[in-house]
């Protein structure tokens, strides 16, 4: 049985996005660098032959992976997400209990995790811990630097 991949509407359409560039941009650009490596002669002793093969090789890969994802997707659409309990598409805000700081997540599909953005995997520590939990309510998260608690004081559908 094949494990389904949850994403976001948004998430589902990066990963089509870019699955289109790599087949329909990316695949010709490096083909045309391999042929005009081959033109310089020897192949066995030609680094830009050699770099556009391992680039090749690189896109080919990120293609199966990127088809392999999509067909396995699940996309959770806005409607279905509720603002009251966290969920994929939710945006959480959280306290830390012992700091006060304040984070503020999006909660994603793994495939979509964005840490810079503030985009946080389902499948996270913190992710697990806060999944199915409503405004109020206080959770413990076990992470690499220990146990921290949090509370949840907003979420909003992203």
């Amino acid at each position: 049985m094949t494990e389904e991949i949850l994403l976001t509407e948004e998430g589902y359409e990066k990963l089509e996005e870019e699955l289109e560039h790599l087949t329909t941009v990316k695949r010709r650009e490096v083909a045309k660098r391999i042929k005009v490596a081959r033109d310089f002669g020897d192949i066995s002793e030609n680094s830009e032959y050699d770099e556009a093969k391992n680039e090749q090789a690189f896109v080919e890969g990120r293609i199966k992976k990127l088809e392999n994802m999509l067909s396995k997707a699940r996309v959770v659409k806005k409607d279905e997400v509720d603002e009251h309990t966290v969920n994929l598409g939710t945006k959480v805000e959280l306290e830390d209990l012992d700091t006060g700081e304040i984070y503020n997540y999006t909660i994603v599909g793994s495939a979509e995790t964005d840490p810079l953005n503030c985009k946080i995997s389902n499948e996270s520590p913190i992710g697990k811990a806060i999944i199915g939990h409503t405004i109020g309510d206080c959770i413990e998260v076990s992470t690499p630097e220990g146990k921290t608690e949090y509370e949840i004081i907003s979420i909003k559908k992203d």
